[in-house]
């Protein structure tokens, strides 16, 4: 991924925040010349909510490919899955058929209507994404932000999934997330209206879950974040270990909240993010 200067990095997070909010092209350019996967949309559910995209490599000769299932973050109320083009495009260009779910947020919904979306995206895949060139034994989740929360309580909590007739240490090979919020407690009046009662909150914390037979985990993390806290994926890690389960924690210097999706862009710094992220799911299909 190219190199530009601090001065150019320094607006991608607020490149992603106009995307999220109001929807923008600018950092899909890279994705649109430069090319390298088709796209495809396909409906898991009904509306124009019940939708996803699919992200497949064109240089696969012929054989199927891993797959990884990207849940986009956006406080659980914004965005859309075609302003995180430049995700599945810097996936598919690494080999994978990506898919990008589309799903319901508030103030349409409260949890846990959009992780039940999100596992009925992600039980679609299951059963379609061998049509679309996809490994069915390989699927890999991952997510930024409030979609890595939603794609944790996914690998999880496994009747999410059981609600769907799916089982969720069967389909998920592992888990990737981007600065999730994994074990906050909801103190804004928005995330209270979203989360609450007070007594459902330890429903939507995936600490709360956690066994240690859950698939691997990998916990990728700025620095310079100030929107999720570190202990967000401190205690889920400190969790996952005292269970005897697997995890790793990657962090980076110098990326904020914004800055750690902006890697995968074509106008963020030289970063391992991408790299690092999909190097740990090449190396569970030998697992």
């Amino acid at each position: 991924m190219a190199s530009v200067s601090p001065t150019t990095f320094a607006t991608v997070p607020a490149l992603i925040t106009v995307c999220i909010l109001a929807g923008c092209s600018v950092l899909n350019l890279p994705a649109v010349f430069q090319g390298g996967y088709s796209v495809h949309e396909a409906s898991y559910g009904s509306g124009s909510s019940g939708k996803l995209d699919i992200y497949v490599p064109r240089a696969s000769g012929g054989q199927k490919q891993e797959v990884i299932v990207f849940y986009y973050g956006g406080r659980w109320r914004y965005g859309s899955k075609e302003d995180f083009r430049f995700v599945g495009a810097a996936l598919a260009r690494r080999g994978f058929v990506t898919v990008i779910p589309e799903f319901r947020k508030y103030p349409e919904v409260r949890f846990p209507v959009f992780v039940e979306d999100a596992a009925r995206a992600l039980a679609w895949v299951d059963e379609h994404i061998e049509d679309h060139g996809g490994r069915r034994d390989r699927i890999h989740l991952a997510g930024h932000s409030s979609g890595a929360h939603m794609a944790a309580l996914l690998t999880v909590d496994t009747h999410y999934l059981a609600a769907q007739g799916k089982d969720a240490r069967v389909i998920i090979k592992d888990f990737a997330g981007l600065a999730g919020p994994y074990a906050f407690t909801p103190e804004d009046k928005d995330l209270v209206e979203i989360f609450g009662p007070p007594d459902r909150y330890l429903l939507m914390q995936a600490t709360t879950f956690v066994e240690g037979k859950e698939p691997p985990m990998f916990l990728l993390y700025g620095q310079d974040d100030t929107t999720v806290l570190a202990y967000n994926h401190e205690r889920l890690a400190q969790r996952i270990r005292a269970k005897g389960g697997r995890v790793e924690v990657a962090t980076y210097p110098d990326l904020g909240h914004l800055g750690i999706i902006g890697t995968f862009s074509g106008f963020g710094p030289s970063s391992s993010v991408v790299d690092d992220m999909t190097l740990f799911f090449e190396a569970g299909a030998n697992d």
